[in-house]
């Protein structure tokens, strides 16, 4: 039996549909897969890539930047406050952002530091889901 996802941002419903598998990576929990049968679940999810094996065999990628995963009865939904789909990252304004935010760690005091880091990890999780390699 199939897995229904609903990966649902603010602006949109990103993916609807039925698959075999999700990926995702969550705050303390480290990496985690559902597959059909899964025992209920909640967490929070860490800025990374989410990865969906649909039934016909492809995957669908996104970019999350935080948010909480669900899982019960062979749904799993996830809810982010910005995700992007592996088709709409815009792959050089993200080495951009990465870059930029590399030199703010290097030079930036304590506070504006973690805004830097938050930033150099969110340009990561677009990168990797777009499939470059850092």
């Amino acid at each position: 039996m199939p897995l229904h996802v609903e990966l649902v941002s603010p602006e949109r419903i990103l993916y609807s549909g039925e698959a075999t598998m999700v990926q995702a990576r969550t705050i303390g929990g480290g990496d985690i897969a559902f597959l059909s049968g899964h025992t209920p679940f909640i967490g929070a999810l860490e800025i990374d890539q989410v990865i969906v094996r649909t039934v016909t065999g492809g995957d669908q990628i996104a970019a999350v930047h935080g948010g909480f995963v669900s899982v019960n009865d062979d749904k799993v939904t996830i809810l982010s406050d910005l995700a992007e789909l592996k088709e709409s990252i815009d792959v050089p304004r993200a080495r951009r952002a990465r870059e930029e935010a590399e030199g703010d760690v290097q030079r930036g005091g304590e506070g504006d530091t973690k805004i830097a880091q938050a930033e150099l990890k969110r340009a990561d999780a677009r990168l990797k889901a777009a499939g470059e390699h850092l």
